[in-house]
């Protein structure tokens, strides 16, 4: 341990020069709960049957295998797992995004995502840079549920 008077902080986001193009890390893993389900169709209005009603879910879902969770939720988990690791500070701004989602994701799945740094550039005005990486969000079996390759503006290390 560092005896500086001064401390330094841990948890900070990496600046866009820290990002190489090739670069892969992966997240921690965080489980999706019922009350995440509740909440989150509650607060964004999503109370399809599909999520709320038992008996449709049991008798008429196409869904099979648990109680399934919207797509967004899954990719709100995931940012927030990224937001926590890696952009604390340092993220700008989100630019763009495409996105599939490729499967269920369920009450009880535990995510996380696997990153791929594919671009990396400075912008023409001030010290920021442009990242894009490809996400694979993947449950506790190794599925990949959802792919999505974000645009974001990250600062750069002060000078």
């Amino acid at each position: 341990m560092s005896t500086n008077s001064e401390l330094r902080t841990v948890g900070l986001g990496f600046c866009w020069q820290d990002y190489e193009v090739g670069d892969r890390f992966q997240t921690i893993g965080r489980s999706i709960t019922e009350a995440d389900l509740v909440n989150f169709i509650n607060t964004t209005g999503m109370t399809e049957v599909m999520f709320n009603n038992l008996v449709y879910i049991d008798e008429k879902s196409a869904v099979r295998g648990g109680r399934a969770v919207p797509g967004a939720l899954a990719y709100s988990i995931a940012e927030g797992l990224l937001v926590q690791s890696t952009m604390q500070h340092t993220g700008l701004a989100f630019l763009h995004m495409e996105m599939d989602v490729k499967g269920p994701t369920f009450v009880g799945d535990t995510l996380h995502v696997e990153v791929e740094v594919l671009e990396v550039r400075q912008t023409s005005k001030g010290n920021r840079g442009l990242v894009r990486t490809r996400n694979e969000v993947k449950n506790q079996n190794g599925e990949t549920v959802i792919v999505y390759t974000p645009l974001r503006m990250v600062a750069g290390r002060e000078e």
